[in-house]
């Protein structure tokens, strides 16, 4: 799927409505196939792209309210932490592919 759409459930402090919506946003892009879509001009495809991202949002925030919660909260820092090392590990693999 998209690599832009982060775990968003059992966080410290909670995830916010901004990151649900950014995901949501994120999400329509890559299924719609339209990087964006310009809200005020009132075309069918821009008010399907709006109300498609608040559907979404919707949906993800009922999801994330009613998983239960296991083992230690996430933390933003702690997911970075994991993401660069990931990276190292992808960079490692594709130097030891390239001539």
């Amino acid at each position: 799927m998209c690599r832009n759409i982060r775990v968003l459930h059992h966080f410290v402090p909670p995830t916010t409505e901004d990151e649900i919506r950014a995901a949501a946003l994120q999400y329509v892009r890559k299924v719609s196939g339209l990087s964006r879509s310009d809200p005020t001009s009132g075309t069918p495809t821009s008010d399907a792209f709006a109300r498609a991202v608040e559907e979404v949002a919707q949906s993800t925030a009922r999801l994330l309210s009613s998983l239960p919660t296991r083992g230690q909260p996430r933390t933003r820092e702690g997911e970075r932490e994991r993401a660069k090392v990931r990276w190292k590990l992808r960079e490692t693999r594709m130097r030891k592919v390239s001539p």
